[in-house]
């Protein structure tokens, strides 16, 4: 009977800790002022890397690495595809102009109607939603050190 309670016992203990862990591994923390990618968020990091493959990797690479010479125009006159890890730009920019850029395109965001990339506008290919997990996703690839410097970037009010 003695062993029967404490074999109980270490099921109950286990069984405590395990929802304990599971609670506390799915806390996830704010977003930092002024950011909408929740790149800390492993299940809209994983969605966000298969909308990405499924979307991105194509002209940005599997590995966020970009196009060769994308800082010179192609042969057509349209810049070829950046990076996304921490040697492009895209860091330097804050959520809410990546999230446009994304969704509406260069040309409008510019009030240039004419200028000429091979990205397409997402706004009706993917959901605000699917936009903000491919982007938490190459967030997540990022340095810690490029992570923080974007959400200081992110903090500042315009």
């Amino acid at each position: 009977m003695k062993k029967q309670y404490i074999a109980i016992g270490l099921v109950a203990v286990v069984a405590i800790g395990a929802v304990a862990w599971g609670t506390i591994g799915n806390t996830q923390p704010e977003l930092p002022e002024g950011a909408l990618f929740p790149y800390y968020d492993r299940q809209v990091v994983a969605e966000g890397k298969e909308i990405y493959q499924q979307n991105c990797a194509s002209c940005h690479g599997d590995e966020l690495q970009g196009e060769p010479n994308w800082r010179t125009p192609k042969d057509s006159g349209k810049m070829p595809a950046p990076p996304h890890d921490e040697t492009g730009h895209t860091w330097h920019h804050k959520d809410e102009v990546l999230f446009a850029i994304t969704k509406f395109g260069i040309a409008r965001l510019s009030n240039n109607p004419n200028y000429q990339t091979d990205m397409p506008v997402y706004e009706e290919i993917l959901s605000d939603d699917e936009i903000v997990a491919a982007l938490a996703y190459i967030k997540s690839r990022w340095p810690e050190s490029i992570q923080k410097r974007h959400d200081e970037l992110n903090a500042i009010k315009q």
